[in-house]
C-alpha cells in the first residue's frame, strides 16, 4: 500500500460512505492503495453448475456457494444475493428460519467480495447480475417444479432488479418472485448535487483511492452483537475503492431506472423506518415508478423497529417470517401487518404525526 493521506472534504462524501461501507469501517479517511487488476476468468471447460461448496459461473470462475436446506421436502427456494461489502454468510440466520418452514436458500459470494475473485475491486453490473441469472437457472434444474424467489439485499437488490428485468440485456431471469430487502436504488437522480460532484472528480482524480466511514455515526442495524461479528470478519471489506463506489453507484442508477420495467413479477419490497443506509426518499421514488398492479402482486412492508439489515435485525425472525409466508400465499397481508400501507397513496407511509418514522440518535456504523 502507498503511504495513507487524509481527504480534508470528507464530508463529500458521507453519503456514500454510508452505503459503501454499511459492514464495520475502519478510520474515516482517504488511502490511496495499489492498483490492483481484476484477476481473469477461469477457462469454462464445462457448463455453469453448482460444484460443492462452489458455484462455477459460466466463465469457470468459482464463487464460494452455501445452501441451508430443510429436512423434509423442499417447498419452495430462494436464491439469495448479498449486500456490498459482504458476503453469502449474510443469511445464515433467517436462512434457518426458512428451512424450518420448508424453504431451501442457496446464497453464493458475489465476484469482489467474500472469496470470490477480486476482492475489493467492481466486476460490473452486467457481471453480478449475469452470475445471478446463471445461477438462478442453475437453481431450477436442482429443484424443478419448485417455486424460485430471487432475494437481493441492499447492493443484492439492485442486482436482483437487473436480473428479472433483463436491464442489461439478454435474457432475464425468470423466478416466481423477487424480494428486495433494503434495496440499494439511491441513484444520481436522488442524491444531492455535491456528493455527485466529489465522486464525478475523486474517480478521475484517484480511482484506486479507498474510502471508509468511521465516525459517520451511521448505525446499520440494532442487533450489536452481530454487528460486532462483522467488524472482526476478515471477510467483510472494511472499505470501499473509489472506483468500486463510482461502479455502484452505476449499478443504483441502472436498478432505479429498471422499475417501471417489474410489472407482472410477483414482488416483496421490505424497508425499515430506521435505515440509515438507504435513505427513505430514493425508496419512496422508487416505488412511485413501479408500474401499476391492478393484480395486487406487490406488497410493501415497512418496519417501524427496523434498520437497514432487516434479516439480522433484532426483530430478524418477525421479516424472515413474513418472507415466509408471502412466499406460501403472496396475496395473503404478512402476519406482522408490515404490509397494512401496501396501497396508501404514499409510501413509505406517514407516522401519526403526519410525517415518516425519524431515525434514532447515530452511532458508529459498527
Amino acid at each position: 500500500m502507498i503511504r495513507s493521506r487524509r481527504l480534508s472534504p470528507v464530508w463529500l462524501f458521507a453519503p456514500l460512505l454510508v452505503l459503501a461501507t454499511c459492514g464495520p469501517a475502519a478510520d474515516s479517511e482517504l488511502r490511496v492503495a495499489g492498483l490492483a487488476p481484476l484477476p481473469p476468468a477461469a477457462t469454462a471447460d464445462r457448463p455453469a453448475r453448482f460444484d460443492g461448496a462452489a458455484f462455477v459461473a459460466a466463465d469457470g470462475a468459482r464463487l464460494p456457494l452455501r445452501s441451508w436446506l430443510p429436512r423434509g421436502d423442499v417447498k419452495a427456494v430462494i436464491l439469495a444475493l448479498h449486500g456490498f461489502g459482504d458476503y453469502s454468510h449474510a443469511f445464515e440466520m433467517p436462512a434457518r428460519v426458512w428451512a424450518e418452514r420448508g424453504i431451501a436458500t442457496y446464497a453464493f459470494d458475489q465476484r469482489g467480495f467474500g472469496r470470490a475473485p477480486g476482492h475489493g475491486l467492481w466486476a460490473g453490473a452486467a457481471q453480478l447480475a449475469g452470475d445471478a441469472i446463471t445461477a438462478s437457472r442453475i437453481v431450477r434444474r436442482i429443484h424443478p417444479g419448485r417455486p424460485l424467489y430471487l432475494l437481493g439485499e441492499s447492493m443484492g437488490s439492485a442486482v436482483a432488479i437487473l436480473a428479472v428485468t433483463g436491464a442489461t440485456g439478454g435474457p432475464a431471469a425468470d423466478p416466481d418472485g423477487v424480494i428486495l430487502s433494503a434495496p440499494a436504488v439511491w441513484s444520481r437522480a436522488t442524491m444531492d448535487l455535491m456528493p455527485r460532484l466529489a465522486l464525478f472528480a475523486a474517480v478521475r482524480l484517484f480511482p484506486e483511492a479507498t474510502l471508509s466511514g468511521r465516525g459517520l455515526r451511521i448505525r446499520a442495524s440494532d442487533n450489536l452483537p452481530m454487528l460486532e461479528a462483522l467488524a472482526k470478519d476478515p471477510l467483510i471489506l472494511k472499505g470501499a475503492r473509489v472506483d468500486t463506489v463510482y461502479g455502484l453507484v452505476d449499478l443504483m442508477d441502472d436498478a432505479f431506472a429498471a422499475a417501471p420495467l417489474l410489472a407482472t413479477l410477483p414482488t416483496l419490497l421490505l424497508y425499515g423506518a430506521h435505515d440509515q443506509v438507504i435513505p427513505e426518499a430514493p425508496v419512496g421514488e422508487f416505488v412511485a415508478h413501479l408500474p401499476s398492479d391492478p393484480a395486487h402482486r406487490r406488497r410493501l412492508a415497512y418496519y417501524r423497529d427496523g434498520y437497514h439489515l432487516l434479516l439480522r435485525d433484532l426483530e430478524a425472525a418477525v421479516v424472515a417470517g413474513d418472507v415466509a409466508s408471502w412466499i406460501a400465499d403472496p396475496g395473503a397481508p404478512l402476519p406482522s401487518k408490515a404490509d397494512a400501507a401496501t396501497n396508501a397513496g404514499k409510501w413509505p407511509p406517514p407516522t401519526e404525526g403526519g410525517g415518516s418514522v425519524p431515525p434514532p440518535p447515530g452511532d458508529d456504523l459498527n
